[in-house]
């Protein structure tokens, strides 16, 4: 049987309800002590890319049960009522994220207009992944 909704119908019906800053207003959130910048990509992406200085790095597959309070995975910076800032490496992930994130009740969070890819084009800080203590 086909699948009756594709990814790109999902990412429309998510943008279509949450909020994008764009890469200007998301900058002038970067020093801001109540807003959590989250990367949701993949490990091996933060590896090889960098980040957004400061962010949270949140997988994508952990996300629901990090926010969760009654999850056993969950994460107290998500109960901080801080603002949230997600992003991925073109903006599709992040828009569902955020979207369930918002259908979750956690408010505000936003996303990043064109994700890392573009914060990275424009010449917006970087750094590298942090390295774990051993």
């Amino acid at each position: 049987m086909p699948i009756t909704k594709g990814y790109k119908q999902l990412i429309a019906e998510a943008r279509a309800k949450i909020r994008t800053l764009s890469l200007e207003e998301s900058k002038r959130k970067l020093d801001d002590p109540n807003v959590v910048f989250v990367d949701i990509r993949d490990v091996r992406e933060l590896e090889r890319e960098g980040m957004i200085p400061g962010a949270l790095h949140a997988p994508r597959g952990m996300l629901e049960f990090w926010v969760d309070p009654e999850s056993p995975y969950h994460k107290e910076i998500f109960s901080s009522g801080k603002e949230f800032v997600l992003y991925c490496h073109s903006a599709w992930r992040s828009s569902l994220a955020t979207a369930t994130l918002q259908d979750m009740g956690l408010s505000p969070v936003f996303h990043i207009e064109g994700g890392f890819e573009s914060w990275k084009t424009a010449g917006l800080p970087v750094v590298e992944k942090p390295r774990h203590k051993l």
